[in-house]
């Protein structure tokens, strides 16, 4: 797989990605175990909703020989509808803080990291989930991205494929956050397979019925891929293009760092890109 990028201030780059055929070569092994997470901030209720859906009517998502398991992964922020109670659950899925023994004393989500680590990892290991689908909101008005965690994962990029085809044609762009300064230890990292599904504009505390539409096909498409996987299709090599963040570029402020400038109306509502 090569990853080659545009010269100049380009926020995107092509990646390619290797045909995979399970039957045909073994590479990959088949996908088995499959976890979808909503609730990781719990103030994103596309994700929240859908869970509390499947755990209820899990047939939506049943596909053969594998194993799909809805899960709320931050029940008090759910509960108090706020993005995390102590610190941000999507960010302290490090070594560090998933081996810390200080028990009783741990922030909620550090606590919450290790059990979620014990119930779908341990990360890094064989025995970790093979796919995790994490299901996030955001204000921007992005439409559907899907978050790419590494440009080497064949699996993945053939996967972020099918699924703009087949959402076509709605657009679903593709974020890739593997550069140092970008990169951040998220709750779906501890799968061998992580993808984050990422769906806006939708205000916070919320639910909008487009938003929560989009994310649920985007979800349905993935898990279609996976059973077509797992029963031998070939998938030939493919290139994808995926937007990276290069520099983050704050609000106009003033001396005392009070806000100075809002965003214009004409640019308001104009299709964006921003990661969870």
């Amino acid at each position: 797989m090569s990853i080659n990028s545009p010269a100049g201030e380009e926020l995107s780059a092509l990646i390619a990605a290797a045909g995979v055929n399970m039957a045909a070569s073994g590479s990959i092994p088949a996908i088995r175990r499959v976890a979808i997470f909503g609730g990781t901030h719990g103030n994103e209720l596309s994700g929240v909703f859908l869970v509390k859906h499947w755990l209820k009517h899990g047939g939506e998502i049943a596909r053969p020989g594998v194993e799909v398991r809805p899960f709320i992964t931050n029940p008090k922020a759910v509960e108090k509808c706020v993005r995390y109670i102590d610190t941000d659950l999507n960010r302290v899925f490090d070594s560090q803080s998933l081996s810390s023994d200080d028990v009783g004393k741990l922030p909620y989500e550090i606590a919450q990291a290790q059990k979620i680590n014990s119930l779908f990892g341990p990360k890094g290991s064989k025995d970790a989930y093979d796919v995790i689908l994490d299901l996030h909101n955001t204000t921007a008005h992005m439409g559907a991205t899907l978050i790419l965690e590494s440009s080497t994962d064949d699996f993945n990029i053939q996967m972020c494929k099918y699924i703009q085809k087949s959402m076509a044609p709605l657009p679903c762009a593709v974020l890739l956050i593997e550069q140092p300064g970008v990169k951040y230890e998220t709750t779906r990292s501890i799968a061998k397979h992580p993808i984050g599904v990422e769906v806006g504009p939708q205000p916070q505390g919320v639910i909008r019925a487009d938003i929560l539409y989009i994310m649920k096909i985007v979800v349905q498409y993935a898990l279609d891929f996976m059973q077509y996987f797992n029963e031998g299709i070939e998938f030939p090599p493919c290139s994808i293009e995926v937007y990276r963040v290069l520099e983050k570029i704050d609000y106009p402020r003033d001396d005392n760092g009070d806000l100075s400038a809002v965003i214009h109306p004409t640019l308001q509502v104009r299709l964006a890109r921003l990661a969870a």
